[in-house]
């Protein structure tokens, strides 16, 4: 008997790891780095949009659905991209890039996770936030995979749009409309775009050539793209200003100023002295400066009403 119950439990065991490593998988496939700062920003628009603190589940089926539709658009991504994905040190190890997960079963997470995202925020907020959820999924789906990414270096600026739609999202179900500040906090994410992943191209540019994914350094070349994030980056911090007429106070124009002074600063310091270092200290401090300014746009609503 206890030779039996041995053999029982080491069977049972590695079946229980594949699961576990099956669900990590597809999770994974959502990109959950990404969307976390995806729904830090939808989440701040709600806040700023509301006269008060949200209803406590219109938050939570909102972050669901806009979860949901996102991780779908992502896991889309992958299936269609897991050629180039195989050959890129950075996404080789994407389950549907090894072979893990078929092309057909993404597909079919995916298609489940944005309709039931669709569904979740029509009938939880409104169908004008589900709307935007979708057509956020479709473009990024579509026009920025399927359309700009292999074909063009100004793919990451047109499709930015598709990263921009959550503050869109969350303002809407809030309010069931789109308004002029839900519009320049899609500005600030869509200006942020070009400079957050034109950084992380001049340390990748060597993969994204490999592959033949026209990245701006890879066709304009390195200096050309130092000069374009200080565009953009000037340009995003204009339109962060922007929002000071429609309601923001002090907490937020100072956090704006030192947060968007200190990534013109770095991209200033990557255009003057570039090396790999300073576009690593760029990237990773653009991520800090949505999460930055999205907290303190939120802070400002409460505090100062």
């Amino acid at each position: 008997m206890i030779g039996t119950h041995s053999s029982s439990k080491s069977d049972h065991q590695p079946v229980q790891t594949g699961i576990m490593a099956t669900i990590s998988d597809y999770i994974a496939l959502t990109k959950p780095g990404i969307m976390a700062l995806l729904l830090f920003t939808t989440l701040g628009a709600m806040l700023v949009a509301s006269a008060s603190v949200p209803d406590f589940l219109l938050i939570v089926v909102t972050m669901l659905g806009g979860w949901m539709l996102a991780g779908g658009a992502n896991t889309f991504n992958c299936v269609y991209d897991r050629d180039i994905d195989a050959r890129m040190p950075r996404t080789a190890k994407r389950a549907t890039a090894s072979g893990r997960i078929s092309a057909l079963n993404a597909t079919l997470f995916a298609s489940f996770l944005t309709i039931g995202g669709f569904l979740v925020l029509g009938f939880g907020a409104n169908w004008v936030a589900a709307s935007i959820g979708l057509i956020g999924n479709f473009y990024y789906v579509v026009i920025y995979t399927m359309f700009l990414k292999r074909r063009t270096s100004q793919n990451i600026v047109i499709g930015g749009a598709a990263g921009a739609m959550p503050p869109l999202v969350g303002w809407a179900a809030v309010t069931g409309t789109i308004a002029a500040p839900a519009w320049i906090l899609f500005a600030i994410i869509f200006y942020w775009t070009p400079p957050h992943f034109w950084s992380l191209a001049l340390l990748k540019q060597g993969e994204y050539g490999r592959v033949g994914v026209p990245m701006l350094p890879n066709v304009s070349g390195e200096d050309e793209t130092r000069k374009q994030i200080v565009l953009y980056t000037v340009m995003m911090v204009a339109v962060s200003l922007l929002l000071q007429p429609f309601g923001m106070g002090w907490i937020y124009l100072a956090s704006a100023i030192i947060l968007g002074g200190w990534f013109l600063r770095l991209a200033l310091v990557l255009l003057m002295n570039p090396s790999k270092s300073a576009a690593r200290r760029t990237f990773f401090f653009s991520i800090w400066y949505v999460a930055g300014i999205f907290l303190a746009m939120s802070v400002d609503r409460f505090i100062l009403g």
